[in-house]
């Protein structure tokens, strides 16, 4: 992630918002991409102020809702045979088991597995395509898809905004002061446990057994 972050840092705001929009759309399609990371480092761009973070959410929440729409489309009209193939495609993350679980989803929680399924990884990349080769109504669809795109994207990246922030207000405010104090806390505890060592007792030897008297019954 680091060195996506890097990476992304050295091109134009613009850049950035059209990869985030880009990469999480591909990956919405059912294609395993890193959105998530690069949603991730964008954000934490956002909070060191190379981009900015309403941006970011937008290109996110786009990538997803169209990424998604496109990838029901696509297993709407391919169905199962769809499903097979980007399995023996992508077996480590669309296999057999892997899609077996993304439809236990969608037959236990129906269209909220579209809503929830944006936070999960596996369910990020296959409830488009599943959910049209299911023929689930998309009105319905659409409605989960849209709703969990937008809290996804925003949430995402003004959480970790906030937190980087946060976190880069602490450190320049207080780096030499929370050196110093690292510092002589450990100069103080070194004293302290150097103060205990010295004030333990000796450890005492086992007296020597004398030899038992001649005659004499232990038992």
């Amino acid at each position: 992630m680091v060195d996506i972050q890097h990476w992304l840092s050295a091109l134009p705001p613009g850049v950035v918002y059209l990869i985030v929009a880009g990469v999480i759309g591909v990956e919405s399609m059912g294609v395993p991409l890193p959105g998530e990371i690069v949603l991730v480092s964008s954000a934490l761009l956002a909070a060191a102020g190379v981009v900015e973070p309403e941006w970011v959410a937008t290109a996110a929440a786009l990538g997803a809702i169209v990424g998604d729409s496109i990838g029901y489309a696509v297993g709407r009209r391919g169905g199962r045979p769809l499903l097979a193939r980007l399995g023996r495609r992508f077996p480590r993350h669309l296999g057999p088991a892997q899609i077996a679980r993304a439809e236990q989803s969608f037959a236990r929680y129906g269209v909220w597995a579209v809503f929830f399924g944006r936070f999960v990884a596996l369910l990020r990349i296959l409830a488009g395509p599943l959910a049209g080769a299911l023929h689930v109504p998309y009105r319905r669809f659409l409605l989960a898809n849209a709703a969990g795109g937008l809290v996804w994207a925003f949430g995402t990246t003004y959480l970790l905004f906030s937190v980087g922030r946060v976190a880069e207000r602490w450190l320049k405010d207080l780096s030499w002061a929370g050196l110093a104090v690292a510092v002589l806390a450990g100069l103080a505890s070194t004293w302290w446990l150097r103060r205990r060592a010295h004030r333990l007792p000796p450890a005492e030897t086992p007296a020597e057994t004398e030899p038992a008297p001649a005659g004499s019954d232990h038992r």
